[in-house]
């Protein structure tokens, strides 16, 4: 009996991390305020078309096929809101995403998608144009930030590396350097609070904003397919990524 009641004691205190993981709300700010500058074009990029979808579409998808309760709160420019309930809707899903309007720049709209959420949870934040993002990024991701508190996907620099200031240039070590990407996923306990400070132009993504706060921060693998497209031969590459991914696997 004593066995026994030490073993609840335990579950209580230490609940079963698979039962955590199916039931852990999670939420998805998914940023999508570009006007496509770079890009050249006079769409937003986050709608131009890839192998026959919006960009997107893509991203919406997989977060969506993730995780059946995730919910996705989709932050656009202004002037692009109708354009993205529309969109919603396409997904086959329109129930689990709410669009709403950016800020005057990331920090703000990432801050207008938080303001929504209120209970405990997981929070990735993605941006709307890295739409390679792949499942299993997403739960690693999750199963990470469920544990240690963060997970910022990040990969390793490939080419030279070069640091230039007022003093001049060196050559850095690129074993040192690492490329951070997107979803950077936070349990909602970090990243809530985080977001009540007063903007600072050195806030270049939410894992600075949570450093700012006071917390540390954990990497994690990130993928090299997972771009951010940003100009016209971004395109290009993510469309044969996609034809390679949708190819017949050789055995």
């Amino acid at each position: 009996m004593k066995h026994f009641i030490t073993k609840i004691i335990r579950r209580i205190i230490y609940p079963n991390p698979a039962l955590i993981f199916d039931t852990m709300k999670k939420y998805a700010v998914i940023v999508a305020g570009g006007e496509g500058q770079r890009m050249g074009s006079t769409i937003p990029k986050q709608f131009l078309v890839l192998a026959g979808k919006q960009l997107l579409w893509y991203t919406l998808q997989t977060f969506l096929h993730a995780f059946e309760d995730l919910q996705i709160i989709l932050v656009l420019p202004e002037a692009h809101l109708k354009e993205g309930e529309n969109f919603a809707s396409m997904t086959g899903a329109a129930e689990r995403v709410t669009v709403i309007a950016g800020g005057k720049t990331r920090f703000h709209s990432v801050q207008n998608g938080l303001k929504l959420i209120t209970d405990e949870s997981i929070i990735f934040v993605h941006d709307g144009v890295r739409c390679l993002v792949t499942d299993k990024l997403l739960q690693r991701c999750f199963a990470q930030a469920l544990h240690k508190g963060s997970a910022i996907p990040a990969v390793a620099a490939t080419d030279s590396i070069r640091i230039v200031d007022e003093e001049g240039q060196a050559v850095a070590d690129r074993n040192s350097v690492r490329i951070i990407q997107t979803p950077q996923t936070f349990r909602s306990t970090i990243l809530l609070p985080a977001f009540f400070q007063e903007y600072r132009e050195d806030f270049t993504d939410e894992a600075t904003v949570v450093e700012a706060s006071g917390q540390e921060i954990f990497l994690i693998e990130g993928e090299y397919d997972n771009i951010k497209v940003t100009r016209p031969i971004d395109l290009v590459v993510a469309e044969k990524i996609l034809e390679e991914r949708r190819a017949p696997q050789k055995l």
